[in-house]
C-alpha cells in the first residue's frame, strides 16, 4: 500500500513525497482512513512507528478548505512536553509544505506576547502543552469553541505527569461536536476511562503489543558497582565503537555530573534537562541533531518527543524505575525501520527494576561483558542498598583483616589514640565500656563529671547579699 491509497489529497501527498516517504507504516495505514472519515479514534502504538504522521497527515487534508478567525483555532493538539510539541510543529512544516495552514505553538519558556500576536491573526492548528494553553485561556486571549479536531497525544505520559485534570478541564471548554483522536503507547484502565467519557464510539487501532520495543533494537545489559558506572560507560563507548548516543540519567543533578565527566575524558557531550532555559534546550537539541554534539546526556525530558534521524545508540546510565520509560528511551533509536543499539548499566540493587522491564517486554535483556569490571549479579532478598559498596570499601582498607586476624589493632583504632590497659597512662575515651561477658573481673566504675576531684573554687563559701558569710548561705 502507498500513501495515495489512503485517500489523502494531492497537496498532502506532495509533502510526503518531498519528505522521502513512499509507504505508510502500519499505524498510518490503519489510522489515516479512519480519521479522514471523521470518526473518533483510540490509537495504541509503540514509539518510533510513525504515530505523529498518522494524525498530522489527515488533519492537513481536513483543515485545508477552511478559514481562520482571530483567537479561535480550528484544531487543537495537546502534548505533555515542550519537546513533543515542537516535534509535532516540525511535522506540520514538513508535510504541510504545499498546504496553506497557519499554526501556533503554545509552550512554556517562550514569550506570551509573541504567542498572542500569532493567535490574534488566526490559526488553523494550535499545538500546546496543557499548562500554557490554560494560561492563555485564563488571560482571555483564546476561544476554544470552534475546535473541529482535538488530539490528545501521549495520553499515558499525560497520566504519569499528572496532567489529566488539566486535560479534563480543557475538554470541558471544547464544543461537543468535535472529532477526538487519542494516542497512547499503552492503553491503561485510566486511559480507557478517559476515552469512554469524552469520545463518541471511538474506533480502536492497535498495531503492536503495548509497550514493547521494536525488534530492530539490539539490547544489552551490564551489572557493575555504582562507583564503576562512569568507567563502564566509557568502556562501552570505546569497545562498541559508539560514534554518538543519547545517554539517560534518572536525576537532573546526575546529568550535569556525567556530562562533566565525559567532557573531562575527551568526549564531545552536552547536557539536557528540565532546569535549563528553553532557548538553551532548543539550541542543545539542534546541535545534537546536526551532529555538533556526539553524546547528549539527558533526563526523562528527552525520553519522548526527541525525533532524530538515524540515532545510532541509546544508553541507560541509570535503570528507569518505570518499566515503560525504558521502552520509550530505547525507542529513540531504530526509528522508521532502521536498526539501533541500546545498552543499560545496572547495579546489583537494580534487580527489581530490570525484572519489571523484562516482564513488560516478555523477554530478558541480554547480558554483555565489560572486561575488567566484575561480572556481578543482582542482589536477592531485598539486601540493603549499598552493602556491596561498604564491603568493598572495607576490603580496600584492610579492616576485615585487622578485626578478625591475630589480635592486632586496626590502623583506625591506633589513630584514635586508644591504648592498652596497664600502660601507666590514662585511657582516653568518651564513655566507660563494660568488659566482655567471658572476661574476669568486674565492670569498670563509670566516671561521672570530674570524678573524685573537686576544684578549689567550688569549695569556697558564697557570701550573702550583705557581704557577710552566714550559716544559711
Amino acid at each position: 500500500m502507498t500513501f495515495s491509497d489512503l485517500g489523502l489529497g494531492e497537496a498532502v501527498l506532495a509533502g510526503v513525497a518531498d519528505a522521502g516517504y513512499s509507504e505508510p507504516t502500519p499505524i498510518q495505514e490503519r489510522a489515516i482512513p479512519t480519521v479522514l472519515q471523521g470518526r473518533d479514534l483510540l490509537g495504541c502504538a509503540q514509539t518510533g512507528t510513525g504515530k505523529t504522521a498518522s494524525f498530522v497527515l489527515p488533519m492537513l487534508d481536513i483543515l485545508a478548505g477552511g478559514r481562520t478567525r482571530a483567537r479561535m483555532p480550528r484544531s487543537l493538539i495537546l502534548e505533555p512536553t515542550r519537546e513533543l510539541a515542537m516535534q509535532v510543529a516540525e511535522n506540520f512544516d514538513v508535510y504541510g509544505a504545499h498546504v496553506k495552514l497557519a499554526k501556533a505553538l503554545l509552550i512554556g519558556g517562550l514569550s506570551f506576547d509573541d504567542q498572542d500576536r500569532i493567535i490574534d491573526r488566526g490559526v488553523d492548528v494550535l499545538i500546546a502543552t496543557p499548562g500554557r494553553l490554560l494560561d492563555h485561556f485564563e488571560r482571555g486571549r483564546l476561544v476554544l469553541s470552534d475546535i473541529k479536531v482535538f488530539v490528545i497525544d501521549e495520553a499515558d505520559r499525560m497520566l504519569d505527569m499528572g496532567f489529566i485534570p488539566d486535560v479534563e478541564r480543557i475538554i470541558g471548554l471544547l464544543p461537543p461536536s468535535r472529532q477526538t483522536l487519542l494516542f497512547s503507547a499503552t492503553l491503561l484502565p485510566e486511559i480507557r476511562s478517559l476515552a469512554g467519557r469524552f469520545m463518541d464510539q471511538p474506533k480502536e487501532v492497535a498495531v503492536a503489543p503495548p509497550a514493547t520495543p521494536v525488534d530492530t533494537v539490539e539490547q544489552g545489559l551490564a551489572i557493575v558497582e555504582t562507583d564503576d558506572k562512569r568507567a563502564a560507560l566509557r568502556r562501552i563507548l570505546a569497545e562498541r565503537e559508539v560514534a554518538g548516543a543519547l545517554i539517560f540519567c534518572n536525576r537532573k543533578k546526575d546529568v550535569d555530573i556525567l556530562h562533566r565527566s565525559l567532557t573531562k575524558h575527551g568526549f564531545n557531550s552536552a547536557a539536557l534537562h528540565g532546569d535549563l532555559a528553553q532557548p538553551v534546550r532548543l539550541d542543545t537539541l539542534e546541535r545534537f541533531r546536526n551532529g555538533d554534539v556526539a553524546f547528549l546526556v539527558a533526563s526523562n525530558v528527552a525520553a519522548r518527543g526527541l525525533d532524530i534521524d538515524d540515532l545510532p545508540c541509546v544508553i541507560n546510565f541509570d535503570v528507569p524505575t518505570n518499566p515503560e520509560d525504558y521502552v520509550h528511551r530505547i525507542g529513540r533509536t531504530a526509528r522508521a525501520g532502521r536498526s539501533g543499539r541500546a545498552f543499560t548499566l545496572a547495579t546489583p540493587e537494580d534487580g527489581v527494576f530490570v525484572a519489571a522491564i523484562a516482564k513488560l517486554m516478555d523477554r530478558q535483556i541480554p547480558r554483555i561483558e565489560l572486561g575488567e569490571f566484575d561480572n556481578l549479579s543482582f542482589d536477592e532478598g531485598g539486601r540493603d542498598r549499598g552493602s556491596r559498596r561498604r564491603r568493598r570499601g572495607a576490603r580496600d582498607k584492610g579492616e576485615h583483616a585487622a578485626r578478625r586476624g591475630n589480635g592486632r589493632r586496626s590502623p583506625a583504632r591506633e589513630s584514635r589514640g586508644e591504648e592498652e590497659e596497664g600502660g601507666g597512662r590514662r585511657r582516653r575515651r568518651k564513655r566507660a565500656r563494660a568488659p566482655a561477658a567471658d572476661a574476669p573481673g568486674e565492670a569498670e566504675e563509670l566516671v561521672v563529671g570530674m570524678g573524685a576531684h573537686t576544684p578549689a573554687f567550688l569549695m569556697r563559701e558564697v557570701p550573702d547579699k550583705g557581704g557577710r558569710r552566714g550559716e544559711d548561705s
